[in-house]
């Protein structure tokens, strides 16, 4: 029995749950999400409970079971709160400002880096240096904050960039200077 796919799902008083057929559709305070659920696997609301079981044993079964389960719990939980990424953006003139729909990032490139915001994504400008990335899907918040730091990654000799809040960049020493001998 898989670990985390026989765990239950508690459902919060705020959060819908509707199960039709193969698909739940999840609707709470901040959004509604559906998630379809793939074959040998069946999801049962049980009181403030939702339960997600497979058909055998098979291996297929069991990977998607406790996959299931996750993105069902994932769901419900950013229904009801939201998932949020905050990234940080380092380097002398780099600076992010929030448009309408877009995000510009200027970052020491000879032309501002314009962002499209995706529908169902939130982006706030703390400072001009700290963005945080927020939204009711998780895996869409964590793709949409990767592709802000895929535009300049944190290089490891100055550490200029944009990175994750908290990450830990591994620095590397400068050309050493060789005297002439």
């Amino acid at each position: 029995m898989s670990r985390i796919g026989k765990l239950p799902i508690p459902v919060p008083d705020a959060v819908k749950v509707d199960v039709a057929g193969d698909v739940v559709n999840i609707k709470g305070p901040k959004g509604s999400l559906s998630q379809i659920l793939p074959a040998g696997i069946t999801c049962q609301k049980d009181g403030k409970e939702l339960k997600v079981e497979r058909k055998d044993d098979s291996r297929t079964q069991r990977a998607l079971h406790g996959l299931t389960r996750t993105l069902i719990a994932n769901a419900v939980i950013g229904t009801s709160e939201m998932f949020q990424r905050d990234l940080e953006i380092i380097g002398v003139g780099y600076r992010a400002e929030a448009k309408k729909d877009q995000l510009e990032l200027v970052l020491g490139f000879s032309h501002p880096v314009l962002f499209a915001i995706p529908e169902g994504i939130t982006i706030k400008v703390e400072k001009q240096t700290r963005l945080t990335v927020s939204g009711i899907d998780k895996q869409q918040v964590g793709q949409v904050a990767a592709n802000i730091r895929s535009l300049r990654p944190p290089e490891p000799y100055k550490g200029k960039g944009i990175r994750y809040a908290g990450e830990v960049v591994q620095r590397k020493a400068g050309k050493a200077a060789v005297g002439s001998a």
